[in-house]
């Protein structure tokens, strides 16, 4: 029921400016669900992790990231599947968040309104694309660079939400496999999606 593997790969890639970064993670569904006491996170950090992921992928007329508890998945996800390098960045980028909000607002994230969170966000994207650019460069392809530890937050977010039953069936187009081949298929600028 989720989206092709190698389209939300790609659509990852595209989004974040770099290739997602566990690839256990395409593999985790057929491992036994955790329980938060489990992970390495607390309830406060999913509940963190859910606020930042809804200005990623915010409720429309579609459900959003809190809709489906990426921040719960997000939290399995990081502790099962991530090296300890990758949490460590992941982490950080939670951290920079946390600091950015207090340097720039002086208050928490969580007391932040929509409008300063997506501002604050956006400045944590730009910063990563351009961190991301240069740790590419400078490693010459001779070894994969870390990304910025927001780039690992919006990867995450956007895999666990697209994964999810409701992101594969509510926001994608859902077919059920098999089904017919139709070759002519109409398309109307802004349809949606396929999930498979």
């Amino acid at each position: 029921m989720s989206m092709n593997r190698r389209e939300l790969l790609k659509m990852i890639a595209a989004a974040t400016g770099t290739a997602f970064v566990s690839a256990n993670a395409m593999a985790y569904v057929t491992l036994p669900m955790k329980t938060i006491n489990q992970t390495a996170f607390s309830k406060d950090d999913v509940a963190f992790f859910n606020e930042v992921g809804e200005v990623i992928i915010p409720r429309t007329d579609t459900p959003g990231a809190k809709d489906v508890n990426v921040g719960y998945m997000m939290a399995v996800m990081v502790t099962d599947c991530y090296t300890p390098a990758q949490q460590a960045a992941f982490k950080e980028g939670i951290a920079s968040i946390k600091a950015l909000a207090k340097s720039t607002y002086g208050k928490d994230f969580l007391l932040l309104n929509t409008d300063e969170r997506t501002r604050l966000l956006a400045t944590l994207n730009d910063e990563a694309v351009v961190f991301n650019r240069k740790a590419k460069l400078a490693n010459d392809d001779a070894e994969k660079p870390m990304p910025h530890g927001f780039t690992l937050i919006k990867q995450l977010t956007l895999f666990t939400f697209f994964t999810s039953k409701e992101g594969a069936n509510k926001v994608l187009r859902y077919v059920a496999i098999p089904g017919r081949y139709d070759g002519e298929m109409p398309y109307k600028k802004g349809d949606r999606a396929w999930a498979t």
